[in-house]
């Protein structure tokens, strides 16, 4: 249950002055023009497609493949953005960029780039007995424990994903192969204080796994009408045994690419249908 912001949120500092539907003064177009002009980057735009690799073990599979190369146009001060190509699509990758706010400073940026779908790839530790390790969550909510999602929607419990994208997604990785659930999890911005309390806390509102950016990206993606799909990648029961944290061939490469080309695959058709049905109205 949410509870009252009216009377909780002069009490605590990170929901004081906040006007959800207010411009913000800094914006991403504004901080990448001025990166373009001290870096010498050219005009142009990112992949439709882009992709967040917290782990950044996609980003390391691909340069040592020699299957990405860094984008020309991508005026990030922090990050370098790999383009790759894969199901003759191509698409956008920013490794290491952990944690909630972080993610959402280069999703800002992405979409102020070019991008038209982000889909966020992330290592998670089960809370949820979902079998073996590893597998992946397709994330239809997120419980806000971290201060970003905040600052993009008024308070309350779970930030929810575009169930449209979700149903879409869920069809296009049918037939894969891949062992993929749908369900909630816990995002925190604090991994080393994951308590048995809080633990417990998560699972008894539906979480099944924890990780550290959903639900700030799904309040950006909220706020700002923009689409983005989280998926969790179940790694570990955070290293409570032995030999944890194991993601598969090539660190989970392999498969993450096989996830983003079904689910990439599955957007653009379903484009393509909306595209073709808005001419012939016309």
């Amino acid at each position: 249950m949410d509870f009252d912001k009216t009377s909780f949120a002069p009490n605590v500092p990170l929901l004081r002055d906040k006007v959800y539907d207010a411009p913000s003064v800094f914006r991403a177009e504004n901080l990448l023009r001025e990166a373009r002009r001290q870096k010498n980057v050219p005009e142009g735009t990112v992949p439709e497609i882009c992709v967040l690799d917290p782990d950044g073990d996609l980003v390391r599979h691909l340069l040592r493949r020699g299957a990405g190369q860094k984008s020309p146009f991508w005026a990030c001060y922090h990050t370098d953005l790999v383009v790759f190509e894969t199901g003759g699509m191509s698409f956008g990758v920013v490794g290491c960029a952990v944690g909630a706010s972080f993610a959402v400073l280069i999703a800002e940026q992405m979409f102020a780039s070019g991008c038209q779908l982000l889909i966020s790839i992330t290592s998670s530790g089960q809370i949820v007995d979902g079998g073996p390790t590893p597998y992946f969550i397709l994330i239809d909510r997120a419980l806000r424990d971290e201060g970003t999602s905040h600052h993009y929607l008024a308070p309350s419990d779970f930030a929810d994903a575009d169930q449209a994208l979700v149903r879409l997604a869920q069809a296009g990785l049918d037939g894969t192969g891949l062992r993929v659930v749908t369900g909630a999890t816990w995002t925190t911005d604090a991994p080393y204080r994951e308590t048995k309390a809080a633990i417990e806390g998560a699972r008894a509102q539906g979480a099944l796994a924890v990780e550290m950016e959903a639900a700030a990206l799904y309040a950006f993606a909220t706020a700002c009408a923009r689409p983005v799909l989280c998926v969790a990648h179940v790694t570990n029961q955070m290293a409570q045994i032995e030999g944890d944290f194991e993601k598969g061939e090539a660190g989970g490469a392999h498969d993450a690419i096989r996830l983003l080309a079904a689910a990439a695959a599955a957007w653009t058709r379903s484009n393509a249908c909306a595209t073709g049905t808005r001419g012939e109205q016309a």
